[in-house]
């Protein structure tokens, strides 16, 4: 079987709870195995052979929406797609202060990303990459202050869900316990 990354976007924000148990419980109904998650908001490591990721993204993304009321966002990565944005990070300094960097994944490659416009939200202390599938971001001074975090999706014309460096690194390391395991 396969590792996946499964990363959802809006939920446990709002009204839109779910428990990690319930949202457990759920992913295995849909026949996915070895469940894992990390923190309330989404991140979640198993297994599964998969052919068809985009169907599997509708089928959980109906099952929260049939069991919670809601329907979040659902983005599903192979773990070498993962891993590969993990290796690719450009700013050193996200070991140091990782809450200064995220990583936008993206749904799909922005075919037409509005680069200038990008260019002219930064502040003089963030800085920047877009690469195929991540919008790589150095925030210094904060995320939750940072024009540019706030506009990136929409800028970028694709769905994206950002994930700070620490997460990253802790589903990196989830992803990792199964292939010792």
């Amino acid at each position: 079987m396969n590792i996946w990354i499964l990363l959802l976007r809006g939920i446990n924000v709002g009204g839109r709870r779910i428990r990690m148990q319930e949202l457990v419980l759920v992913l295995e109904s849909l026949g996915l195995h070895n469940v894992k998650t990390y923190i309330q908001s989404g991140n979640v490591v198993f297994q599964a052979n998969v052919a068809d990721p985009a169907k599997i993204e509708a089928a959980i993304a109906t099952a929260i929406e049939r069991d919670h009321g809601f329907r979040p966002r659902v983005l599903l990565l192979p773990v070498d797609q993962f891993e590969a944005a993990v290796a690719g990070n450009p700013f050193p300094e996200a070991e140091e202060a990782p809450k200064t960097v995220h990583l936008f994944f993206l749904a799909a490659p922005p075919t037409s990303p509005a680069i200038e416009k990008l260019q002219s939200l930064k502040s003089s202390t963030e800085r920047f990459l877009l690469s195929d599938r991540v919008f790589y971001l150095h925030t210094p001074d904060g995320f939750g202050r940072s024009k540019l975090a706030e506009m990136a999706e929409r800028l970028l014309g694709v769905p994206a869900t950002a994930r700070n460096w620490r997460t990253v690194k802790k589903i990196s390391a989830l992803a990792a316990s199964y292939q010792t395991a």
